[in-house]
C-alpha cells in the first residue's frame, strides 16, 4: 500500500513548550472531531510547559502521513499549519523547547526516518548524541535537522531494515540511546499503533472507548478521559485504539489495568474560567487549594512519618525554584519550633551537598509536578545512601511520588501558569501542619501556629480580594523600573526570594533578594533616588530588627514598598507605598502574604505587554539537568 507523505514547514516566528501528545481511534471523527482539531486543543492545553515550535502528524487509513510544523507560538501558527483540515486514525502533536539544534522550521517535531515510513517526538536530551549522529552518517542516513530526536526515527528505520519487528525495533533503540527521554514513535508497519519509551521524562497513557491516547501530561487529555495509566521508568510499549502493551526494560510485559488512576479534575479547571491569564486564575484559586489542601492532610500524615522526622539525625529538605522557596519556609518551622536539625538546599546542588546520608537521615523532596529533574535526582542520591525519602507533590503518581518511601500529596488542582502560584501556598500550609503535628507529639506549645493554619484560606482571600488593583496601580509606577530589591529577616526571608523570582521570571525587571541585614554588605551601593525595595514583614521577633534597614534604605532615596501586618504601625508608616496584611505571628504568614508578591509580580508583566503565563526561555516542568 503507497505511502504519501505531505510535508510542510510554513512562515516564521516563535514559540515555548515541551508536550507531546498521540491519540489512536477506531475510525474517523470517534474523538467527535477531526484528529487534528483534538492535537491543536491538546497542544493548546499543554503551552504552559513552554516551547518554541509546534508539529503534528497525521495518518490516514491508507498509511498516508501528513506531517505539518513550525516555529512560532501556536495562536499565530495554527491557521498556518492548519489543524482542523486533517483527519485520520492516528495522530501525534509536540511543543519544542530548543535543547539540540536552534528553534527553528526543520527542527520542529515530528522527525521522520528516510523512507518516510517512521515518524518520532520526543521530550528530553540523548546523552550520546554526537556519536549516534556520526554512527548514522556513516551508515547513509540523511539527517533533516540539528536535533537528537531524529536520531531516534533513524535507528528505529534501521532495526526495521534489519528485519525486526516495531516493537522488536523499539527495544534496540532504547539499548541503544542514553538519557532522557520520552519518545512517540508511529512505524508503518504496524499502522494502527503509537509505540513509546519513557526513562525520566514524564509520560502518561490515556484510556477511552474506541480511542486511546498518550501524552506528556494530564491536561492535554482531560477532556476526553480522566482514566489515566503513568508510564514508568524503563518502561515501552505501543497503545492501539483498544490495546494498551507495557512492558518493563527486561521485556516482562506488565498488566496496564492494575495501574489505572482516575484523576478529579474537570476541563474547567484547566480553563482560564474568565480569567485574562491563567496566573491570575490561579492567583485567586489559592485559598480553596489550601483549604483542599488541608482536608487532604489529616490522612496523609501518619504516627509513622512523624515518628521517622522526630527520631531523624538530620533532615534535608530539597526543592527547585518556587518549591525551595517554599523548602525554606518549612526548614525554618522545623528548625526554629521544633528544635529538629533540617537544612533545605536547591535540588540542583545534591552532590555537594549530600554527601554522608544513611538511614537515620530523611530527605523530604518538595515538587509541584513531582517531575523536577534535579529534585528527583537529589532524591535518587539520597535514596542510593539509605535515607528516607517523603515526596510533597501535587501529582498524583509522578515519578517523584512513586518512588518515595512515603507521599504526601498537595490537593492544589491543576496549575497551567509557569509562574508558581497556589502550589507555594499549599507547600507551605503542608509543611506548617507537619509541623504543628510535630509539636502535638513533642509537648510543644504551638496553639498560633494551628490557629493560623486554620485561618490561613480566609487571610488569603481577603488579601487577594483587598489588593489586586492596588497592586495594578502600583505595577504602572513601577513598571520603568529596571531593578529591585525585596527584603527581608529570619521568617520572612523564604517570600522575600519568591517576590524577587516572580518579578524577574515574568516581567523582566532584574529583582533580588537578600537579608535585609546583609544589604549593608554591598547590594546598597546600587540603590538611588526611587530605586524600588520591598520589605515583608511579620509580627515576629524580627519585626523590630528590620527598622534599621528601612531606614537605611529610605536615606539613600529607596522607594520603599513595606507589606506588613497591620499592627505594625511604626514600621509601616515609614513606606513611600504602606500595605497593611491582617496581623499574622507564625512562618505560616508566607502562604497569604506571598499573594502580595504575586499580584505585584503580574500586573508588572501585564502593565510592561508581557503575558505572564509564557515567561521567556522557561518551562514549567524542567525534565533535564
Amino acid at each position: 500500500m503507497s505511502r504519501d507523505i505531505i510535508y510542510c514547514a510554513a512562515g516564521n516566528r516563535v514559540l515555548i513548550v515541551c508536550g507531546i501528545i498521540g491519540v489512536c481511534q477506531r475510525e474517523k471523527l470517534v474523538l467527535g472531531e477531526p484528529i487534528g482539531s483534538f492535537l491543536k486543543k491538546a497542544l493548546q492545553r499543554l503551552e504552559y510547559r513552554g516551547y518554541d515550535s509546534v508539529g503534528f502528524a497525521v495518518i490516514d487509513k491508507d498509511r498516508r502521513i501528513t506531517l505539518r510544523k513550525k516555529k512560532g507560538k501556536l495562536a499565530e501558527i495554527e491557521n498556518i499549519l492548519g489543524f482542523d483540515a486533517f483527519d485520520g486514525v492516528v495522530g501525534i502533536a509536540h511543543t519544542r523547547w530548543a535543547t539540540h539544534g536552534e528553534p527553528s522550521d526543520r527542527n520542529a517535531h515530528p522527525h521522520i526516518d528516510c523512507n518516510g515510513c517512521v515518524v518520532v517526538i520526543h521530550n528530553g536530551t540523548l546523552q550520546n548524541y554526537q556519536e549516534l549522529k556520526e554512527l548514522l552518517i556513516s551508515r547513509g542516513h540523511l539527517l533533516r535537522s540539528d536535533t537528537d530526536t531524529e536520531l531516534i526515527a533513524h535507528i528505529i528505520e534501521e532495526k526495521i531494515r534489519e528485519g525486526l519487528t516495531p516493537l522488536e525495533a523499539l527495544r534496540e533503540t532504547v539499548k541503544t540511546i542514553k538519557g532522557a527521554y520520552a519518545f512517540l514513535a508511529y512505524i508503518c508497519k504496524e499502522p494502527d499503533k503509537i509505540f513509546f519509551a519513557k526513562n525520566v521524562s514524564p509520560i502518561v497513557i490515556g484510556l477511552g472507548n474506541g480511542f486511546n491516547m498518550i501524552a506528556s501530561d494530564i491536561p492535554a487529555m482531560i477532556s476526553h478521559t480522566k482514566r489515566v495509566i503513568v508510564v514508568e521508568d524503563g518502561e515501552m510499549g505501543y497503545i492501539s485504539p483498544d490495546t494498551i502493551y507495557i512492558e518493563k526494560d527486561n521485556n516482562t510485559p506488565i498488566d496496564p489495568m492494575s495501574r489505572v488512576i482516575t484523576v478529579d479534575w474537570t476541563p474547567e479547571m484547566i480553563d482560564k474560567g474568565g480569567y485574562p491569564h491563567y496566573m491570575a486564575k490561579e492567583i485567586y484559586e489559592q485559598p480553596i487549594a489550601i483549604r483542599s489542601t488541608l482536608a487532604g492532610l489529616p490522612d496523609q500524615i501518619t504516627d509513622e512519618i512523624l515518628r521517622i522526622l522526630l527520631r531523624a539525625r538530620r533532615i534535608y529538605i530539597a526543592g527547585a525554584g518556587t518549591s525551595y522557596h517554599a523548602a525554606m519556609v518549612i526548614d525554618f518551622m522545623m528548625r526554629n519550633i521544633v528544635d529538629l536539625d533540617s537544612r533545605s538546599f536547591i535540588s540542583s546542588e545534591y552532590l555537594s551537598t549530600l554527601r554522608s546520608l544513611d538511614d537515620n537521615d530523611v530527605f523530604i523532596a518538595v515538587s509541584q509536578s513531582g517531575e523536577t529533574i534535579d529534585t528527583l535526582m537529589a532524591m535518587r542520591r539520597a535514596k542510593s545512601m539509605n535515607a528516607k525519602v517523603i515526596a510533597v507533590t501535587n501529582v498524583l503518581g509522578s515519578t517523584i511520588a512513586r518512588e518515595a518511601d512515603y507521599k504526601i500529596y498537595m490537593r492544589a488542582g491543576p496549575e497551567i501558569g509557569v509562574a508558581a502560584t497556589k502550589t507555594f501556598a499549599t507547600e507551605v500550609i503542608t509543611g506548617a501542619y507537619i509541623v504543628e503535628k510535630l509539636c502535638l507529639v513533642r509537648g510543644i506549645e504551638c496553639s498560633q501556629l494551628s490557629k493560623e493554619i486554620r485561618i490561613s484560606p480566609s487571610i488569603t482571600e481577603l488579601i487577594i480580594n483587598k489588593y489586586f488593583k492596588e497592586m495594578e496601580s502600583l505595577s504602572k509606577i513601577l513598571k520603568e523600573a529596571r531593578n529591585m530589591y525585596f527584603l527581608g529577616r529570619g521568617s520572612t526571608l523564604p517570600i522575600s526570594y519568591e517576590g524577587a523570582l516572580k518579578v524577574k521570571e515574568i516581567s523582566y525587571i532584574h529583582a533580588e533578594a537578600y537579608p535585609a541585614g546583609e544589604s549593608k554588605h554591598g547590594p546598597i551601593a546600587l540603590v538611588e533616588p526611587g530605586f524600588p525595595v520591598v520589605f515583608t514583614i511579620f509580627d515576629d521577633e524580627y519585626g523590630e530588627l528590620i527598622i534599621n534597614n528601612i531606614e537605611e534604605m529610605k536615606a539613600r532615596g529607596a522607594y520603599t514598598i513595606i507589606a506588613a501586618s497591620e499592627n505594625l504601625e511604626r514600621q509601616l508608616k515609614l513606606a513611600n507605598k504602606p500595605i497593611a496584611l491582617p496581623t499574622m505571628r507564625t512562618p505560616v504568614a508566607s502562604a497569604p502574604y506571598v499573594a502580595i508578591h504575586q499580584m505585584l509580580a503580574y500586573n508588572l508583566a501585564v502593565s510592561r505587554g508581557y503575558d505572564p503565563d509564557k515567561p521567556r526561555n522557561l518551562a514549567k516542568t524542567v525534565t533535564v539537568e
